[in-house]
């Protein structure tokens, strides 16, 4: 249960964070680091990425920031799936 309400709090934590820096962006203001949104997908939070990319239209053609968000997704699909396989 604490896992499950932790994914959900980094999941909003990274969709709102990509909203922010896309305000930020429009506005001309200081941005959201790619590495700080690629470091929120990586600890869990990639659900919300892909959701803000979609929802935002924020990142979707960036390279190579695009590459690197798939390849943390795959990777972490792989782990969730070989720790449920073995």
């Amino acid at each position: 249960m604490g896992i499950a309400i932790g994914l959900l709090i980094v999941n909003l934590w990274t969709f709102l964070a990509f909203g922010h820096d896309k305000q930020r962006a429009i506005q001309g203001g200081r941005r959201v680091s790619e590495f700080n949104l690629l470091a929120l997908a990586m600890i869990g939070g990639s659900p919300g990425a892909l959701i803000a990319r979609r929802v935002y239209r924020h990142k979707t053609r960036k390279e190579p920031f695009a590459t690197i968000l798939l390849l943390i997704v795959a990777i972490q699909i792989g782990a969730v799936g070989g720790f449920f396989l073995f």
